[in-house]
């Protein structure tokens, strides 16, 4: 009996995913729970696991296709397994029944968009394709963004500089000297956000600097008792998530988010940390922090750090998020723009501590400062809120027993 491998339930919002990589082919026996393939959404990858043992009779999609949730993978021949195999290679004669798409690709009625994806619709409203001109590859003549595009770069060289005015015209010059890499789903995604942050927020970024002598100095003399009590390092993270949290409680815009026409104000403070991964930027959540201890909050930035860059974040790991930190100082950046993570108002970019010269009580000391800047919606945060909460940041790193008293 063959069996269907459907694409699981991804998360909330998430309805499209791309097969990255296959790790059967048709023919293989095939274990419970084997992993079969991977498959990359625009948050993180999953991979997809025999629900039964057999051997794989078909794979019903390429790598590098897209797919939606619920929607076939491969068929295995449940309890196949050795003299079975050869089966399969009889079974790409029914995909032979895969020519049937030339009819479809030869219609003219073209894509049926209004059932088509929200993505596949919004790029081609934005682009202007007109549904006969798209060859869709989904079921039921639904169209993928990859049709959508598709049918963008077939648009005539004459109608081109209107479209895509950037685009190439011609060869290019050292095309053997380059190379070509498609983008992942994820790099594809971060692209998309950034620029949806700047095209619909107002936003604007302030600058303040922090003295971080006091903090190093109850670094340097509580770290070795702290790891010794609690298994963990005593960071720096610790201290300005518990600092923006404050300024967070007093200066609710800051965690806010608009919905509609209205603004929502949240009363809990799950903190997104950005961490950079071979894979691109993600930004798992650390959750309820204001709940956390020091220690709490260093193991659990510790346990997202480690998962981000061993690819085991979950979509959970990454949904929602009232507010993010990013810190670009561990790359040495001096100072930095930050970029809104939507929909939240507001992001606090961390930075490289340097030695300057300050005048600390009329003489002029060198002391460890570190620039600080928070990107804002202008939308939701006035000037003076913004001002304010990166003053409070400053105020609580400065002095950092008013973290310990609650002042």
């Amino acid at each position: 009996m063959a069996v269907e491998i459907k694409v699981p339930a991804l998360g909330e919002s998430v309805t499209e995913a791309t097969v990255a990589k296959w790790l059967v082919k048709a023919g293989d026996a095939v274990a419970v729970d084997q992993p079969l393939c991977e498959l990359e959404t625009d948050k993180v990858t999953v991979e997809v696991n025999a629900s039964v043992a057999g051997t794989i009779a078909e794979l019903a999609v390429e790598e590098g296709a897209s797919v939606q949730v619920g929607g076939v993978l491969c068929h295995i021949e449940a309890g196949a397994a050795g003299a079975a195999a050869p089966k399969p290679a009889a079974a790409p004669a029914a995909p032979k029944a895969a020519p049937a798409p030339p009819p479809a690709a030869a219609a003219p009625a073209g894509a049926n968009l209004a059932a088509s994806g929200p993505a596949a619709r919004k790029l081609a409203e934005e682009k202007g394709v007109s549904a006969a001109s798209i060859q869709p590859t989904g079921k039921d003549g639904r169209a993928t963004k990859e049709d959508v595009l598709a049918a963008i770069s077939s648009i005539p060289a004459a109608a081109a500089p209107a479209a895509r005015p950037a685009a190439p015209t011609g060869p290019r010059l050292k095309a053997d000297r380059e190379e070509r890499v498609k983008m992942t789903r994820l790099r594809r995604t971060i692209a998309n956000r950034l620029k949806e942050a700047q095209n619909t927020a107002a936003m604007l970024t302030t600058f303040n600097e922090v003295d971080m002598t006091n903090v190093m100095a109850l670094r340097d003399r509580l770290k070795d008792d702290f790891e010794k009590k609690h298994g963990a390092r005593l960071g720096f993270m610790s201290f300005f998530v518990k600092a923006c949290i404050a300024g967070l409680k007093e200066l609710p815009a800051v965690n806010a988010e608009i919905e509609g026409d209205e603004l929502v104000y949240k009363n809990y403070y799950d903190i997104g940390v950005a961490v950079g991964t071979p894979q691109g930027l993600v930004v798992p959540v650390l959750r309820d922090a204001d709940a956390l201890d020091f220690a709490g909050v260093e193991k659990g930035i510790g346990d997202l750090g480690r998962k981000a860059r061993d690819g085991k974040l979950s979509i959970a790991d990454l949904t929602g998020g009232t507010f993010t930190i990013s810190n670009g100082g561990v790359y040495g950046s001096l100072m930095s723009t930050p970029i809104l993570n939507p929909p939240q108002s507001g992001i606090l970019g961390m930075h490289k501590i340097q030695q300057r010269p300050m005048v600390v009580g009329g003489e002029i000391k060198a002391r460890p400062m570190m620039y600080l800047a928070l990107s804002y919606d202008h939308r939701i945060i006035d000037g003076r809120e913004a001002v304010l909460f990166l003053v409070k940041v400053k105020d609580c790193i400065e002095d950092p027993e008013r973290l310990l008293l609650g002042v």
